[in-house]
């Protein structure tokens, strides 16, 4: 090894001497970090922004928790997913995020959490408008429902 390919570097005491041709980028992450997250998905693969919400210290398989937004999806799910990253995660891999490498954009994320609030208050609507039916046309011949009175 020549001195240009070798660095020394004492880890708790101990001294080692390190091929800087072979050794790897250790990242130091931890919750709070910004993160970008590669995921596979039906078209190839997507990039997400994320942030380190949790870290899951399972003997077995530790876990880091991911809050990912992709604001780029036209998709009418939730704008912001979960992430569950361990040694078993298959098709995602996890990179620190240079500030610059961050930013995305608020409003268009903000509309989509506003899209799909209307969505689920309709739904829930939707619901009571159901239910309301239910006990109106069943509450007389159901048990334990109160029936309600037609108006």
């Amino acid at each position: 090894m020549s001195e240009e390919t070798k660095r020394i570097i004492e880890i708790e005491g101990v001294k080692i001497e390190v091929d800087l041709r072979t050794a790897r980028r250790i990242e130091e992450l931890k919750i709070g970090s910004r993160v970008r997250v590669l995921t596979k998905d039906y078209g190839g693969h997507k990039v997400s922004t994320g942030v380190i919400i949790g870290f899951e210290q399972f003997k077995k398989l530790p876990t880091l928790i991911v809050a990912t937004v992709n604001p780029n999806s036209y998709s009418t799910d939730n704008p912001m997913q979960i992430v569950h990253y361990n040694a078993d995660s298959k098709d995602t891999e996890i990179v620190g995020a240079a500030d610059d490498d961050f930013e995305f954009d608020g409003d268009l994320v903000e509309r989509q959490f506003d899209r799909l609030e209307r969505k689920h208050e309709a739904e829930l609507q939707k619901a009571r408008d159901q239910r309301a039916w239910f006990r109106q046309h069943f509450g007389q011949i159901a048990k334990n429902i109160e029936p309600v009175e037609a108006e």
